[in-house]
């Protein structure tokens, strides 16, 4: 966590670094920065996305002047690499948002039309709608897990007014 909170502060500094241009001659590059940065928190040897883990993440932000800005991934490590799990991980998340929490500002969720995933195998049919990569929920699935965040924010935006 403290790596990418400090490459968040560093990407939000202007910088100035050696570059090439597009003919090819060398050039100084400079930016401004980037105040838009967000931590995802997609777990480790651990799910990182219950409030403890959160409230962790935005504690150590403010503490090094960073704008929490917090992205909770519903797979990977979160989930226990169980595409089936990740609607338990956005019901955690969705409670959050409900409570007040305005430093989760999304989600990330493996999605297809069909649940799982499949190998590519040469000379075998892909299903269609189903990932490659990733094991995923399926579409109605989806619909369920989006419609509680955004029962979610939608409380969240009545209780902080």
């Amino acid at each position: 966590m403290r790596v990418a909170l400090d490459a968040i502060l560093a990407a939000s500094q202007p910088h100035h670094f050696p570059a090439v241009t597009k003919d090819g001659q060398a050039a100084i590059a400079s930016t401004t920065g980037n105040e838009d940065c967000h931590i995802i928190l997609r777990g480790g040897k651990r799910p990182n996305y219950e409030t403890a883990d959160v409230e962790a993440v935005t504690s150590e932000a403010v503490k090094l002047g960073v704008a929490p800005r917090i992205l909770i991934d519903a797979s990977h490590a979160n989930s226990g690499k169980d595409p089936m799990n990740q609607p338990l991980v956005v019901r955690s998340v969705a409670a959050q948002i409900a409570a007040g929490n305005c430093d989760i500002k999304g989600m990330m969720i493996e999605s297809n039309l069909v649940a799982g995933r499949q190998d590519l195998v040469p000379g075998k049919p892909l299903v269609y709608g189903q990932s490659i990569t990733d094991g995923c929920i399926d579409w109605d699935m989806s619909v369920a897990v989006l419609e509680d965040l955004a029962t979610s924010a939608r409380e969240r935006r009545r209780i902080r007014v």
